[in-house]
């Protein structure tokens, strides 16, 4: 129950520290674009502001991930993946009895209730030429 809380709270903090690392100023103008003094607040303001965001944010999102860890080997560490699957006892000598072959299938000859063969399966594939269209005569030889 705590685990899932705390995971539910981790994707929701990082969804928010996205947001407020998109909002944020490009400093290295990566295509030629770079913010000017046009933020919600001053150019100076609206950074500390969103700068000190972003850490409250990673901070946050740093704590609950280490948490989760914790909380997971912790649940790790108390059970198996046997016990997990709920398997119960095998008996290992069941596992060493050796496979008899499986009967051959009887061969039956064709009689009245089997449905006749398809027509042509062994036949040779028609010829193409009546679709093609005809070749063009050679031309009769200059005396």
């Amino acid at each position: 129950m705590l685990f899932n809380i705390l995971l539910s709270i981790n994707i929701l903090i990082c969804l928010a520290l996205v947001g407020v690392v998109l909002l944020q100023r490009s400093e290295g103008g990566a295509l030629g674009m770079g913010g000017g003094p046009t933020g919600f607040m001053s150019a100076r303001g609206a950074g500390d502001l969103l700068t000190r965001t972003t850490w409250i944010l990673f901070t946050a999102f740093l704590i609950i991930s280490l948490t989760l860890t914790l909380l997971s080997g912790r649940n790790a560490a108390n059970s198996s993946i046997t016990s997990k699957l709920k398997i119960g006892g095998v008996d290992p000598n069941s596992l060493k009895v050796p496979v008899t072959p499986a009967a051959p299938v009887p061969t039956t000859t064709p009689d009245q209730s089997q449905p006749p063969p398809v027509q042509g399966l062994g036949a040779p594939l028609p010829s193409l030429s009546p679709l093609l269209p005809a070749a063009p005569a050679a031309p009769a030889p200059r005396p």
